[in-house]
């Protein structure tokens, strides 16, 4: 009995990573085991730096606020805890973004907290 392949499943599971690989230099493109390497790495980091954009923005909001806090006389620690026990229900960053587009309403939020 002669060997029985599913081309049409095969073929499409190429296409589908040969065109996750357009865009890549050279063999990377083309090549299917090339192309299948770079698109599975590249998956992998995707991945990886999707939690990691998380953690890079989280950072960065808190030394936006940290920085105008201490502009004011208080350290970031100082002002989210005084924040937190006032009750003030602001995301780090939303805090953020009002310390370095509306610091009026930062300057707001700083002596409702002091």
């Amino acid at each position: 009995m002669p060997r029985s392949v599913n081309a049409v499943a095969s073929r499409a599971r190429r296409k589908r990573v040969l065109k996750l690989a357009k865009g890549n230099f050279l063999a990377r493109r083309n090549v299917w085991t090339v192309a299948k390497n770079t698109v599975e790495k590249g998956l992998t980091y995707a991945y990886r730096d999707r939690k990691n954009k998380k953690r890079e923005f989280r950072a960065l909001w808190i030394q936006r606020i940290n920085a105008a806090a201490r502009m004011h006389g208080m350290t970031y620690s100082e002002f989210i805890g005084k924040v937190n026990k006032k009750g003030i229900e602001l995301n780090r960053k939303v805090l953020a973004d009002l310390a370095m587009n509306h610091p009026q309403a930062f300057v707001k939020i700083v002596d409702l907290v002091k």
